[in-house]
């Protein structure tokens, strides 16, 4: 069987029977865990971090520590929402350690890091490009509890059970938190 042949026969598998594969030591099986969940998820840390270039490291991280945690995970639920709540969780840890680097640069008289500029280089200019810039700077703004469920729900097409299952709330709390999301977002996009 070619290299071809075998990753078609893993593309037809479930995500419980990659996991099993590669909990067996099958890294070829993660290899396709991979390629099927890296855009979900480094939509979503994006949305998180609004740092492209960070995000995907984070994605990286994200994929690292499932891989090492495999055994924990319960094969008969899906994949998404488990490796979506390890991606929020590096997501967290990417803020506090930012918050920490600037109070710690502050308190010892370093100038604060500086911000960097979400506009578009001059020679990107357009206006779709422009438009989805704000968009995720919108995003990046909203209250975590609203920007995770909205990037689940939205960006990443999880359904409201998986969203509720990610973040461990009801259902009726992923509607309300989406409707919330939405209506700050919308306001927000309004006032530039």
């Amino acid at each position: 069987m070619t290299a071809d042949a075998a990753s078609d026969d893993l593309a037809a598998l479930d995500d419980g029977a990659l996991v099993a594969r590669a909990i067996a030591g099958r890294q070829v099986a993660f290899r396709e865990i991979m390629r099927r969940h890296r855009d979900p998820l480094y939509r979503l840390v994006r949305g998180h971090v609004g740092d492209a270039d960070e995000a995907l490291d984070l994605v990286q991280d994200c994929f690292a520590t499932a891989w090492r945690h495999l055994g924990r995970f319960d094969q008969s639920r899906p994949l998404r929402p488990w490796l979506a709540r390890i991606a929020i969780n590096r997501a967290r840890d990417w803020h506090r350690r930012r918050a920490l680097r600037r109070l710690v640069g502050f308190g010892v008289g370093r100038e604060e890091e500086a911000v960097p500029d979400e506009a578009p280089l001059p020679d990107i200019v357009a206006g779709a490009r422009i438009d989805l810039e704000r968009v995720w700077a919108a995003i990046t703004r909203l209250p975590e509890r609203l920007r995770e469920t909205l990037l689940l729900r939205t960006v990443n097409g999880l359904s409201q059970m998986e969203t509720a299952e990610a973040l461990k709330i009801s259902e009726k709390a992923v509607e309300t938190r989406l409707y919330r999301a939405r209506v700050q977002l919308v306001a927000m996009l309004g006032e530039g």
